[in-house]
This record gives structure tokens, C-alpha cells and sequence, in this order.
């Protein structure tokens, strides 16, 4: 059983040495554990430091994929090296590598494909109440659209197994943590969560410049994804909405008319067909997204053979 910890990387000479040091060497059920270091365009000594202090593997980017982008990247290699267990973990030490067996775990005992851990947000020193608000607001949300029980779902401490890791697509060039869960959710993938430490703050984040625009991201990166694998309940909701506005005004001016006071109310007759059609167009925009989702499973599930013959042929 192959174990590989990954590690995203853009300039981590100062946190990349602490990083790898505090992972763990051997594990219970584990045969052999390999560290993997994705460069994602670093222009500092990144890979020099990642060589020096016990990297098994570096993948170097040609240039500043993102972090999304990385990851997967990440993702694939780790299958093609062999892994039966990958686990992500961030370059600036934040996570404690003695969890990495927590996470595990669950994979080992064949309960879970996918394992995320916990930061307990709420208890973490230097995270201010806003953004431990936002943390859980968003987390509720990502449960709601992927059905899941995730507590923490912008955790990057996260466990996948051989099965999972090949299924895994970003399309987001911003962060795998949101898009993965809701995919994994809607693809029915095992997913547990176990509680992880963190360790003291090194560096500020550098994964977005503010939080609204961390926000704004997000929230875009939500529906794009939900709308990939329930395209029909959303455009359905949206136009059924304005459907039914369209109904309550052509319903009021309707009163009027038998009232024989349509003067002054043909706007709202005219509103009311327009809307009407919108909403009737919205919903069969749904039906035609819904198709093209069935398509796109239908083409994953050609990937994801395409991928075992791939993996199968190099072990």
C-alpha cells in the first residue's frame, strides 16, 4: 500500500523545509510513503529546498498554474507514481502532519473514499470572528448543494483514495477544495471528515487579495459546479420564479379587466407576457443543460475507464 502526500507549491523556500519535516515517515497499513512537491511556477528555491530536505518527487510546472490547477495536476501524477492513497497538505505548515494517519484511516478500513479533516475553525487563534462566520456560512452552504456533512470544506488537509483520485475534475482555476466536494457528493463518493490540529501561523494567505473577492470567487465557483451536476433543479427553480411572477401580474390585471378598469394597466399585460416567456425559456434551458450533463457523465465515465487502463498498464 502506497501512501503519497502531495504539496502545492509557489514560493515556500521560508515554509517548505518546516513543512516536510513535521510529516510522517511510516504508518500503520502503510508500506511505503513517498512526498510529492508540485512547483507551481516558483521563482525562489523551492525545489532546491524541496530536494535538500527529503522529497521523494518534484513535479515543476511550466509556469503559475493556480492552485486548482496544481492540485489536479497533482492528482494525476500521484496515480501515475503508483499511489493507492494520496493526501493534499499545504506548503506553509499549517496542518499537523502527525493527523495524516487520522485521515487515513478511514480509507484503510475501506469506509470512506474521500477523508477531510477538520480544522474546528472556531478555535483557531489568529482567524478573526468574521472570518470564522464566513468559513462556517460558506461550509453550510457546500453541504446543502453537495449533500454531504463536511464541517470544514475550504480544509486542504484532505485524504483520497485510488478509486476517488481518478474520478477527481477541476475546472475552477481558483480552488479544488469547494469544487471537489460538491462533485464527490453528487458522484456519491464515501466522504467522512475527522477533526486535524494546526499549527502556529507562518504567513498570511496568498490565495486571494480580500475577502470579498475571495467571496465572489467562491460563490461563483459554486454554481458553476452544482449547475454542471443539477443544471434542471437550478434552471427549473430560476424560471419557474420568474414564471410565476409573470402568472401573479397577468392574474392582476386579469382582476382589473373584469373590472372593466383596464386603462392604465396594459403595461402590467405586457409584463406579464414577457415574463412569462422568460421563465418558460429559462426552464427549457434547464431540460437542454440536463441533457448535456447526462452527456458529460457519460463521457467522465469513458475517462475514468480510460484512466483505470492507464494506471493498470504502469503497475
Amino acid at each position: 500500500m502506497k501512501l503519497i502526500i502531495q504539496i502545492p507549491c509557489l514560493n515556500e523556500e521560508q515554509t517548505l523545509p518546516e513543512t516536510l519535516k513535521d510529516l510522517p515517515k511510516s504508518l500503520n497499513g502503510i508500506d511505503d510513503i513517498e512526498v510529492l512537491i508540485i512547483d507551481d511556477g516558483s521563482t525562489d528555491r523551492t525545489v532546491e529546498f524541496a530536494k535538500e530536505h527529503g522529497a521523494h518527487h518534484v513535479l515543476r510546472l511550466t509556469n503559475n498554474k493556480g492552485l486548482a490547477k496544481a492540485f489536479i495536476f497533482g492528482i494525476s501524477h500521484s496515480l501515475k507514481l503508483g499511489a493507492d492513497i494520496i493526501v493534499n497538505t499545504d506548503a506553509d505548515n499549517q496542518y499537523f502532519g502527525g493527523d495524516i494517519e487520522k485521515l487515513v484511516k478511514p480509507i484503510l478500513d475501506k469506509r470512506a473514499d474521500i477523508v477531510i479533516g477538520n480544522r474546528q475553525v472556531e478555535t483557531i487563534s489568529h482567524f478573526s470572528p468574521i472570518k470564522i462566520l464566513l468559513q462556517k456560512l460558506g461550509s453550510w452552504t457546500v453541504r446543502r448543494l453537495s449533500g454531504t456533512t463536511i464541517p470544514d470544506a475550504t480544509s486542504g488537509f484532505r485524504a483520497y483514495s485510488k478509486e476517488a483520485a481518478l474520478q477527481m475534475n477541476v475546472i475552477s482555476d481558483f480552488t479544488y477544495t469547494v469544487e471537489t466536494i460538491i462533485s464527490a457528493g453528487n458522484k456519491n463518493l464515501a466522504i467522512e471528515h475527522t477533526p486535524v490540529r494546526t499549527n502556529k501561523k507562518l504567513r498570511e494567505s496568498r490565495l486571494f487579495p480580500s475577502i470579498q473577492v475571495y467571496l465572489r470567487r467562491t460563490l461563483v465557483t459554486m454554481l458553476k459546479v452544482y449547475s454542471m451536476y443539477r443544471p434542471l433543479k437550478l434552471f427549473t427553480i430560476a424560471g419557474g420564479t420568474i414564471f410565476l411572477i409573470g402568472f401573479a401580474i397577468g392574474c392582476r390585471y386579469l382582476f382589473f379587466f373584469f373590472q372593466g378598469q383596464t386603462e392604465g394597466h396594459i403595461q402590467s399585460l405586457i409584463l406579464s407576457a414577457i415574463t412569462l416567456i422568460v421563465g418558460f425559456q429559462i426552464i427549457m434551458m434547464g431540460i437542454a443543460a440536463e441533457l448535456i450533463a447526462i452527456n458529460r457523465q457519460l463521457l467522465e465515465d469513458i475517462q475514468l475507464r480510460v484512466k483505470k487502463k492507464e494506471v493498470e498498464s504502469k503497475d
